[in-house]
């Protein structure tokens, strides 16, 4: 499971990105990033390559084989 984050580290992000959030706000936050911190694991555990997804499809350029 992924580790937690804790609230120091969040409040210590919110500002390099220039916010200003005040304890509660952080508090309110921080459920919701263990929460996908959590679901990234998950989804990494289903990527068996180390092939990257294609960035982008283009519908009209599909080929048949």
């Amino acid at each position: 499971m992924a580790e937690n984050t804790a609230l120091a580290k969040l409040r210590t992000m919110a500002e390099r990105s220039g916010l200003s959030l005040s304890e509660e706000e952080l508090s309110k936050l921080l459920p919701g990033i263990n929460r996908s911190h959590s679901q990234i694991a998950e989804l990494r555990e289903f990527m068996t390559d180390r092939i990257e997804p294609a960035a982008i499809f283009v519908a009209s350029r599909t080929e048949t084989r």
